[in-house]
């Protein structure tokens, strides 16, 4: 008796097992349910055999072996860099609103003078009150300044990847952070501080030679990087408290 030839849903390659040797997919495919979709979400990003732990771990133990890894196209095994950024930042802000955290607590004024110092009062408060949620404008002053200060390394957009998976290591380090000045104690740029020690370690691991030299460039690209940061910020909520 003849057996029914089975086909991928995926790809249409011809199957003889559980999974398509072909693309992976699994032989049985049902009809799309609320489980499936929430099952295959905490599956890639909560399972321990998923790559995000995977890509914390090494950003933080060994970052340059994942920023190399990465750049040299072993992609697979890591954790994107811009799906990485996105998911520390929203995990913060989820966090954030849930425990009612106020990063600048007290820190806007009132300007009464004259019309334009009410307006850049205004832009400085926006700023404030949002500045996380200008995070990404830090990704392209740090790749930005990388490129500068190391620009026969690597292309500009190579710097924008290993930027994105720095900043979101900042954005977990600023959740705990943020957690310590809720429950602890004032300690507002701790976050920022500890970001600044960690990039130095990231970029001497990643480069990996004339590590004194490295270092010291890398102090002076932080520094540039958020002081731009600042400035670009800046300058984004004062177009909007202007003309929105």
């Amino acid at each position: 008796m003849e057996t029914e030839t089975t086909y991928c849903k995926n790809c249409d390659a011809v199957i003889d097992g559980p999974f398509c040797k072909n693309c992976g997919q699994r032989t049985k495919v049902y009809k799309v349910s609320f489980r499936d979709t929430f099952d295959d979400l905490a599956a890639s990003l909560f399972s321990i055999e998923a790559p995000l732990w995977k890509t914390i771990k090494l950003l933080f133990i060994k970052p340059g072996l994942i920023l190399r890894d990465y750049l040299a196209g072993r992609r697979k095994r890591y954790y994107k860099p811009v799906t990485f950024f996105i998911l520390t930042t929203f995990v913060y802000l989820l966090l954030r609103n849930l425990i009612g955290f106020d990063p600048f607590n007290d820190s806007t004024i009132v300007a009464e003078d004259s019309s334009a110092s009410q307006l850049l009062t205004k832009a400085r408060n926006f700023m404030l009150l949002n500045i996380d949620k200008l995070l990404f404008v830090f990704v392209f002053t740090l790749a930005l300044w990388l490129k500068l200060f190391f620009y026969r390394k690597r292309s500009f957009a190579e710097f924008i990847a290993i930027s994105f998976y720095l900043l979101g290591v900042y954005t977990i380090l600023v959740t705990m952070n943020m957690f310590y000045i809720q429950y602890f104690g004032e300690m507002q740029f701790l976050g920022m501080l500890a970001m600044g020690v960690y990039f130095i370690y990231a970029m001497v691991s990643f480069f990996d030679r004339r590590l004194f030299l490295v270092a010291i460039k890398s102090v002076f690209v932080y520094l540039f990087a958020v002081l731009s940061y600042m400035i670009v910020a800046f300058g984004i909520s004062y177009l909007i408290v202007a003309f929105l």
